[in-house]
């Protein structure tokens, strides 16, 4: 069985890159100067002659990347979620997923779990602000693992791409040996009857926790990872929502326009379920240590099993 690996997304990101250009010699990497923070730096170690450094241009970044495209080459263009997603939307939205070319976008340190970087750099809207584009598929895995096969899954996808990467390490809770991953489909992490917790990106570990605590108070939840934010899977939402009392939606971003939104207009269209939103509540973050971020705006296992008793 594949061990246990704590590791930043971000870094498991570009590995990653590395692995796929081995095989793929059209994968190439841009990066707006922040190469050793994006993790793109692993990438340009190995191969030089296929890494961009576009500087701080985020904007003509995208529009390089966008470039590259039509003459066949897989661009991936990384920055801080803030920059990549934020500060460039209208390239994105205009010259990669208007005319539906193969870039992939990723931002990094998404979240605020970016912690000192404070609330500048804590994009909690990168997700909002992508599934809003017609023609973008959103990928937003939770460990290790789940990055590699997200990477790899992206390059084999013709079309526009956002990965949302992290910057604190976490813990896995996949492995290689039986874990598939499918773009558009969630997986159900742990069986359950009463209510369902729906996680996705890096509070998906501290909800298996949560879950764990929930069973002491007699509540057997379910618990669903959504790696795809878009498209996303409405089977296994409709499915939890019609076995389950209860849905809650556990994410490091907003509340506004990110998985719980998703989730909930799956529901109010398919099959009407209450749903309570765990994220960031239509505020700024702060600056701080990550850990204690998480903890504040209960995003820790505590936090998410506290605000799941409080509601019930």
């Amino acid at each position: 069985m594949s061990e246990t690996i704590k590791k930043a997304t971000r870094e498991s990101f570009g590995e990653a890159l590395v692995e796929i250009a081995k095989t793929n010699p059209n994968v190439v990497v841009l990066d707006s100067d922040l190469a050793a923070a994006t993790k793109t730096q692993i990438f340009k170690n190995a191969f030089p002659d296929r890494f961009f450094n576009c500087g701080i241009s985020e904007c003509n970044m995208i529009g390089v990347g966008a470039g590259l495209s039509t003459t066949g080459k897989i661009p991936f263009v990384a920055s801080f979620a803030m920059f990549s997603a934020g500060r460039a939307f209208e390239q994105i939205r205009n010259s990669v997923a208007y005319p539906n070319l193969n870039v992939k976008i990723a931002g990094s340190h998404a979240g605020i779990s970016v912690g000192e970087d404070g609330a500048t750099h804590q994009c909690c809207e990168d997700l909002a602000l992508m599934r809003s584009i017609p023609n973008m598929t959103i990928l937003n895995p939770c460990d290790h693992y789940e990055m590699q096969a997200a990477i790899k899954a992206a390059a084999e996808l013709k079309g526009p791409v956002y990965i949302r990467l992290g910057r604190l390490a976490i813990n896995s809770i996949n492995n290689n040996d039986d874990y598939k991953f499918e773009i558009g489909k969630g997986i159900e992490l742990k069986s359950g009857n009463d209510i369902t917790l729906i996680a996705t990106g890096l509070p998906v570990g501290a909800t298996l926790s949560a879950a764990k605590l929930l069973e002491k108070d007699g509540i057997n939840a379910r618990v669903i990872n959504i790696h795809t934010i878009k498209p996303i899977d409405k089977e296994i939402i409709i499915k939890a929502a019609k076995e389950t009392k209860y849905i809650f939606t556990i994410e490091e971003h907003s509340i506004i326009g990110g998985l719980g939104e998703a989730v909930c207009s799956v529901l109010c269209e398919n099959n009407p379920t209450y749903v309570k939103r765990i994220g960031i509540n239509d505020i700024f973050g702060q600056s701080g240590a990550a850990e204690e971020l998480l903890k504040h705006y209960k995003l820790d296992d505590v936090g998410i099993y506290q605000t799941v008793i409080e509601t019930l």
